[in-house]
């Protein structure tokens, strides 16, 4: 069991991280338990990558953008209400407009592929759900490149 702070609600499970293009495509998933620390998940998700890291709240940490700034990792967070923050307007406008993209990836797992409610008894069929459903939206946005419309 954990908390959500951005639903304000418990949940039990799991919870699913993503990594996601600047065109929406998903490139890795994983899960974790839900009572963990969502901060662990992001070496899985980061492993072989450099460069432009962008997460959600849960991922605030200065002792984490330095551990990641030593293998070539620049994560860059919004912050919370009370903080205040020194990067410039300009910078911080992109990232909300990318991070809205991520949110449009996120909602269309939910709404279209039921994301939050994958029931299964086993890990084999767990998996096996999450990765359909990440091959349905994957294979949606082919699709859509394939008749000239926008990706999501």
């Amino acid at each position: 069991m954990g908390y959500c702070a951005a639903k304000k609600q418990y949940d039990h499970g799991l919870h699913g991280h993503l990594r996601i293009t600047f065109d929406g495509v998903i490139t890795a998933c994983t899960v974790t338990p839900a009572s963990g620390d969502e901060r662990e998940a992001l070496w899985e998700l980061t492993d072989g990558v450099r460069g432009l890291v962008m997460g959600d709240k849960g991922y605030i940490s200065a002792f984490l953008q330095a551990e990641l700034a030593t293998v070539g990792i620049d994560l860059q967070t919004p912050l919370r209400a009370n903080m205040t923050d020194p990067r410039p307007p300009r910078v911080v406008q992109q990232l909300t407009n990318t991070r809205r993209l991520v949110e449009t990836v996120i909602g269309q797992l939910v709404e279209q592929f039921h994301f939050e409610k994958i029931r299964a008894r086993d890990v084999w069929h767990l998996t096996s759900r999450i990765v359909r459903k990440i091959l349905a939206h994957t294979w949606g946005i082919f699709m859509n490149r394939q008749v000239g419309r926008s990706d999501l």
